[in-house]
């Protein structure tokens, strides 16, 4: 299916959804057809943890905290530890980027689940530092702002690799 941000409704949540898929898979696409070496390097010296497959780790856990954790207070299940609080950037570069990719198409299907019945204006369970409980649209928009914004981490980091350039 070819990436588009067209939703397939033009309501509120159909265009929500659509705009985060749309940045997800903007995100896999920046992968594609990326060696080891590519997915592994982190060219910038003052980001020493930014790499390709770091950055899509990150994406992935990142929507695993703001729905799994915060939003529907699960257990927190990711990498990170107080001693490591960015272990998911260091996992990312030693994972194969195939197992990356597919923990974040895995996550994208576990949000999908956990959100279908909640409408946008409910609450999440763990507020924020400022007290306040977002709300799901909120949490969806932050997570769109979030791809987005490591997206162009993303083309920055293949052009460098590889020269590999797009939109």
């Amino acid at each position: 299916m070819p990436r588009t941000d067209l939703p397939e409704t033009w309501d509120e949540r159909a265009t929500l959804l659509a705009m985060l898929q749309y940045t997800r898979d903007t995100a896999a696409e920046k992968c594609a057809g990326l060696d080891a070496a590519g997915a592994s390097a982190t060219p910038l010296p003052g980001s020493p943890l930014m790499s390709i497959g770091g950055v899509v780790n990150h994406l992935r856990w990142v929507e695993h905290s703001w729905v799994e954790t915060r939003f529907v207070d699960g257990p927190d299940l990711g990498p990170w530890t107080e001693e490591s609080p960015d272990q998911e950037f260091l996992d990312g570069a030693t994972l194969p980027l195939a197992e990356v990719l597919e923990g974040y198409a895995a996550q994208a299907s576990r949000t999908a689940e956990l959100i279908e019945d909640l409408d946008l204006d409910d609450r999440s369970a763990t507020p924020l530092g400022s007290g306040e409980h977002p709300t799901l649209r909120w949490v969806l928009l932050h997570l769109v702002e979030e791809n987005a914004r490591h997206n162009g981490h993303l083309d920055l980091l293949r052009e460098l690799h590889d020269g590999t350039t797009g939109d």
